[in-house]
């Protein structure tokens, strides 16, 4: 029933005192409860820690148990906040912590929303226990004229329980107000200390879209091997059937008219320009190698196919994820590329390895130089790319040579 509904007095006295009001001085009551207890264990280890500060294992273990406290209470007090109010104190994203003791404890003392959480504990007592003296008073006041008014009435003391109905009246009106007003106050208190503070929530979307992202490139390098297996398995196929057979009608029909010969042999050579060059597309979009045999092997055949000589070392001693030698595939092919249209160089370095967690890559060629990334789209594009992975590339290339492009990979 909305308030537009409530028309009469008794209506507007019944929502009231409904059960929500009851519901708000059990929550300030079992508030209080909670509160006091917790905020003398976490006041008793933070003395503990203090004053046997000498000691040095006592402030380690006390501050162990304070953390933990912590984490309990908060528990607690989001439950309380569900059980009566019906409101949801969202928790604080959870962050990886070690497991050794000593550094779950540094890293948790560094850790703002522990400190805030601990001070959300210190204040609660404050908060729920004037809320619970001042609803509860109110609330027996209220019974308490109640009783004097009834009392007054039997005796024939008009004026005395006129007086007393008064009192009694206005306690009980205001009491659902206080009993409102200082849950309120604690379910703010609650969404300020104990839910995550605008810096979680960031972090928080910043990991959800990091994860997103990876999902969309693994998505989009997984329809990239589906796109290079539909290509190979059908359409190339199809091609080779096709230049196959002008191949044998270019061999065997040698007494057609000269127009319709070259017509075929025409038709012969383009067939094969066009598997060829599917062939190269397909290597391009994700080969086959990369995915049986890996990184070493697919760029081995990359260098064996460029049209320049190339060096080629790699210092992989274990593989990294197929997305990370998808990206390290499409950089040096792209950058091969590049060097035999543009560079007009004489020959060209591959190098690979993996070091400290992340794959460090790099493409060196003796050409003109003058590379920019903001003047050419392929150069960008390999920036997107890396970008894409977390990766970082440089490009040093000065006017007349050589020109390096650097990369690193995360390997997970």
């Amino acid at each position: 029933m909305t308030s537009t509904e409530l028309t009469t007095p008794w209506e507007r006295i019944s929502a009231h005192w409904s059960a929500r009001t009851w519901l708000r001085t059990a929550h300030l009551v079992t508030g209080l409860a909670v509160a006091l207890p917790g905020a003398a264990v976490i006041l008793g280890l933070v003395a503990a820690a203090v004053m046997l500060v000498w000691t040095v294992v006592v402030p380690v273990v006390a501050l162990l148990l304070l953390f933990g406290v912590v984490r309990l209470l908060t528990r607690l007090q989001r439950s309380r906040f569900s059980a009566f109010l019906g409101t949801d104190i969202p928790p604080v994203p959870p962050r990886r912590l070690s497991r050794n003791p000593l550094r779950r404890l540094a890293e948790e003392a560094r850790t703002w929303s522990a400190w805030r959480r601990l001070s959300y504990h210190l204040l609660t007592p404050l908060i729920n226990g004037m809320g619970a003296v001042t609803v509860v008073g109110v609330w027996s006041g209220g019974l308490v004229t109640a009783a004097f008014a009834v009392r007054t009435w039997t005796a024939g003391e008009t004026w005395h329980t006129a007086a007393f109905v008064l009192v009694s009246g206005v306690l009980l009106v205001i009491g659902p107000w206080l009993a409102r007003g200082f849950t309120l106050l604690d379910v703010i208190a609650a969404e300020a200390l104990l839910g995550p503070s605008v810096s979680d929530q960031l972090v928080r979307r910043v990991e959800t879209l990091r994860e997103s992202r990876a999902e969309v490139v693994d998505a989009a390098d997984a329809e990239r091997r589906r796109i290079e297996r539909d290509l190979h398995d059908g359409t190339q196929q199809r091609l080779v059937s096709l230049a196959m057979n002008l191949g044998m009608a270019r061999a065997t029909l040698t007494d057609l008219p000269e127009p319709a010969h070259q017509v075929i042999v025409q038709a012969h050579e383009e067939a094969k320009l066009a598997l060829k060059e599917l062939r190269d597309f397909v290597r391009g979009l994700h080969p086959a190698v990369l995915n049986d045999q890996g990184l070493d092997a697919a760029l081995s055949g990359l260098a064996a196919r460029a049209p320049l000589p190339v060096r080629l070392d790699v210092d992989m001693p274990e593989r990294v994820s197929p997305t990370v030698e998808a990206v390290a595939f499409f950089v040096v092919s792209e950058a091969l590329t590049n060097i035999a249209k543009h560079a007009q160089a004489s020959e060209a370095e591959v190098t690979v390895g993996r070091r400290d967690g992340r794959l460090q890559l790099a493409v060196f060629d003796d050409g003109l130089g003058g590379a920019d990334p903001s003047r050419g789209s392929g150069l960008r594009g390999l920036a997107q790319r890396v970008g894409s992975v977390d990766g970082i590339l440089i490009v040093d290339s000065p006017v007349g040579g050589p020109t390096t492009i650097r990369v690193e990979l995360p390997c997970a």
